[in-house]
């Protein structure tokens, strides 16, 4: 049971360990443990690093424009136990652990486990092979996670990423103009546009004023070469 276990892990991750004992390791539960430094603790408290490391330099060289605060929340919403937990689920990594007879099936794990193992694993894969390999694991999983949470980001930050786009070129700062509206006081709906001194562009509508000039506000980013359209899959 053990061996088939490690092997579908490792073809899971599609990487063969020089060290196959750190892959073992890095499924032991605590419950089926000798001690508490033989079990995935340790590299779970080691790959939970690797992984803020991993994200945070994706961050840093794939979205210049991303301010501090904003690399950080979108850092925190990536690595959390949720998104690994989902990992782990999704790829069938739960179904590998060593866990003991008194813990429940796989299936029933709680989200803490499936999530340690996926930092585990991490850990594991860095000190196997080092931070470049560990950083394509990362990058291949958590990708789609840091391109859904910079998408958010800008949703909800296009007009202060508009500003800052404007002062840092010295131009004048962005004014949004109401174009029309439409339906009752209590539900109306908002076209707004946005001009940079002489310059217009395409209007947008929103079911709040606010809503309406941050999608504005997008638009007049997407014109001006600083995100990529909505529907576009073009990676950065």
């Amino acid at each position: 049971m053990k061996e088939e276990k490690l092997s579908l892990c490792r073809k899971i991750l599609d990487y063969e360990f020089h060290d196959p004992h750190l892959l073992e390791l890095a499924l032991t539960h605590p419950s089926c443990s000798r001690s508490s430094t033989d079990c995935y603790e340790r590299l779970e408290f080691l790959g939970d690093s690797v992984l803020s490391l991993a994200v945070c330099t994706v961050l840093y060289e794939k979205y210049p424009e991303l301010r501090e605060g904003d690399m950080t929340k979108i850092k925190s919403s990536v690595v959390s136990r949720k998104s690994c937990a989902e990992i782990t689920r999704n790829t069938g990594l739960l179904n590998t652990i060593f866990t003991g007879s008194e813990m429940p099936p796989a299936e029933n794990l709680p989200e803490s486990i499936a999530a340690a193992v996926f930092e585990s694993i991490t850990g594991a894969i860095y000190l196997d092979g080092g931070f470049e390999t560990a950083f394509k694991f990362i990058n291949k999983h958590m990708l789609p996670l840091i391109t859904e949470a910079v998408k958010d980001i800008h949703t909800r930050n296009t007009k202060s990423l508009l500003q800052q786009y404007t002062q840092k070129e010295k131009m004048p700062p962005p004014e949004y103009v109401i174009l029309d509206e439409k339906g009752p006081d209590h539900n109306k709906c908002f076209e707004i546009a946005v001009s940079i001194g002489n310059r217009n562009f395409p209007s947008a509508w929103g079911l709040t004023r606010k809503n309406a000039e941050q999608s504005a506000a997008r638009l007049a980013l997407v014109e001006l070469g600083q995100i990529e359209p909505e529907n576009s899959d073009t990676e950065r």
